[in-house]
């Protein structure tokens, strides 16, 4: 395996991706983002078991594909790496993954209701997000995503799209950067809660799915914007 030191400054903007997530109320004490490892494919990089407002450079920890620690750190790691090491195994094109449980987003796994974008800002969400049914895989289960089989399901139906509801659990959503992926779970949340509110008032006309592709390639040019005002509001991070 190549040298899995990380570059300090990705271990950093992956803090701040944590960081922010929880200021910007998609992740409370739990939920996580990792960022596929610069210089190694087949390693991710993940904080160890840690609240994501509390994450630190020092509890950024690097897995292998199997979702093993292959750097050094005693600390727990989260059960539910394995939706983050499949993901990454079976979609190349993915850099970046956010699991979350956003309060807007939970309905839509529930009722099996697409997410579909519904302004130009979740233009990412394309023709709509896939469902995971856990049940068709384990049971009855505590709905976490435990082992690799899970994962290896969840990586399946997540299929091409950028998200994927979890019933009764949350969503993951998929980027090609850190920066874009924490977009993308920002906005999946905003699109959600917009979509339930539009739903109640009539018939809704989402944008088409060329529509959406245009408006996705336009927000990836503008997200260091949004990007430096969000890491403005968490300010220094400490080492």
């Amino acid at each position: 395996m190549a040298d899995i030191s990380p570059s300090p400054a990705l271990v950093e903007k992956l803090v701040y991706a944590n960081r922010i997530l929880y200021d910007q109320g998609v992740v409370d004490g739990l939920g996580h983002v990792s960022v596929r490892h610069d210089t190694a494919p087949d390693v991710f990089m993940l904080s160890c078991n840690r609240a994501p407002a509390m994450v630190s450079p020092r509890d950024i920890v690097c897995y292998d594909l199997d979702g093993e620690a292959v750097s050094s750190g005693a600390e727990r790691p989260y059960l539910e790496r394995f939706i983050h090491s499949e993901i990454y195994r079976a979609r190349p094109d993915v850099v970046a993954v956010v699991h979350s449980h956003s309060p807007s987003v939970i309905p839509f796994g529930v009722t099996g209701n697409r997410l579909r974008p519904i302004f130009h800002m979740a233009g990412f969400l394309g023709s709509g997000s896939s469902h995971f049914e856990i049940s068709d895989v384990a049971g009855d289960t505590d709905m976490l995503i435990r082992n690799r089989e899970l994962g290896r399901a969840l990586a399946q139906s997540l299929g091409d799209c950028t998200c994927v509801l979890m019933r009764g659990h949350g969503s993951t959503v998929v980027g090609t950067s850190i920066e874009q992926v924490v977009y993308r779970a920002i906005y999946a949340e905003v699109n959600a809660k917009l979509q339930m509110n539009a739903q109640g008032m009539g018939d809704v006309r989402y944008l088409t799915t060329v529509e959406a592709g245009l408006a996705a390639a336009t927000n990836d040019s503008q997200i260091g914007r949004s990007w430096e005002l969000w890491r403005r509001r968490i300010g220094p991070i400490e080492s």
